[in-house]
């Protein structure tokens, strides 16, 4: 049997650990668990301490954000298998399956569960849902999540499928492709390195997949809620530095052109809208994009073989013109 660590970043998540641990603790006996704690100031240590004595608690000296602190973190965790795991995740028996799948098929080095919403339960949660996949401008999208839109979990994704990224609230990794890839790209800090790890891992040719005979509950914005105006900065300056990254050589120039025109598109809609911190959070984001160009540069030219995941999906166009939810 492989071995499994199921590996939690926790930073000032007192009420979530008190509230969905025992979930995980009740669903894991073939797993060693371990705790990240990013130099909380709550009581998290205390408690874990206090209570769960059997978990493996790792103090980080600060908070290193999502990257930092699973990468320093995990250099201390020996296991053939890590799963990654938010700490505002309810989990259900047999929620380690994707582990036996993975096993049979050397190929495929990361894979996901079925996420759903915790406060809603027939509904997909935003991260992750039933599998992440990117539009053909490099805008993120799921199985049962487009933008803000949920669906109702009708078993309509119930078979495994390869996806092109696998969310990072729940992520089975084999430990040895994750530090193959150097771990996490901490220039990301929050928010799509996930999907910068997949597609890294895709272009050393591995694949990833969405296995729904597991499934977990997700809370969700536990972190940074989606209207918070550094979400927003995040993801459109981590959006850019995914592409810049990634892309195949042949469509890299024409895509960044067309992505940074599209980015200015939401940036008015926002400003029309009066919503005036999300437009200077991407102007924000533009900026940061431009000052790290050439740090991108020397880290695309690590992988001599690009490979693109992009759908032939336009989600802007369909999603806001065909009026496709």
């Amino acid at each position: 049997m492989p071995t499994i660590a199921v590996v939690i970043l926790n930073w000032n998540g007192l009420r979530f650990l008190k509230q969905f641990l025992p979930s995980v603790v009740a669903h894991s006996q073939e797993a060693k668990i371990y705790i990240i704690d990013n130099d909380s100031t709550d009581d998290s240590i205390l408690f874990l301490n206090s209570n769960y004595p059997e978990i493996t608690t790792i103090k980080n000296q600060q908070n290193l954000g999502f990257c930092g602190g699973y990468n320093t973190g995990l250099q201390s965790i020996k296991a053939d298998y890590y799963v990654l795991l938010n700490n505002d995740v309810e989990v259900t028996q047999d929620w380690l399956l994707p582990i036996a799948e993975m096993e049979k098929n050397p190929i495929i080095a990361i894979s996901q569960p079925k996420i759903l919403d915790f406060n809603a339960q027939n509904k997909f949660e935003y991260a992750g849902a039933a599998g992440g996949f990117l539009d053909n401008l490099g805008y993120p999208f799921c199985n049962g999540r487009v933008f803000e839109t949920l669906e109702i979990d009708n078993q309509q994704y119930n078979n495994p499928i390869k996806i092109a990224w696998a969310t990072g609230a729940c992520m089975f990794i084999k430990s040895e492709v994750f530090w193959q890839l150097n771990g996490f790209d901490e220039d990301f800090f929050a928010h799509m390195e996930e999907i910068d790890l997949c597609w890294r891992a895709q272009h050393l040719g591995f694949e990833i997949w969405y296995f729904p005979q597991s499934k977990v509950y997700h809370v969700g914005g536990g972190t940074l809620h989606k209207s918070n105006p550094k979400k927003t900065f995040l993801n459109f300056r981590n959006g850019l530095y995914l592409l810049h990254k990634n892309l195949p050589q042949r469509y890299f120039l024409f895509l960044i052109f067309l992505r940074l025109c599209t980015d200015g598109a939401a940036g008015l809609i926002f400003l029309l809208k009066g919503n005036f911190h999300d437009f200077l959070a991407i102007i924000k984001a533009h900026f940061a994009y431009y000052s790290s160009v050439i740090s991108l540069q020397k880290k695309r030219k690590y992988y001599s073989n690009k490979v693109s995941v992009l759908s032939e999906k336009n989600i802007v166009w369909d999603y806001y013109f065909k009026r496709k939810k």
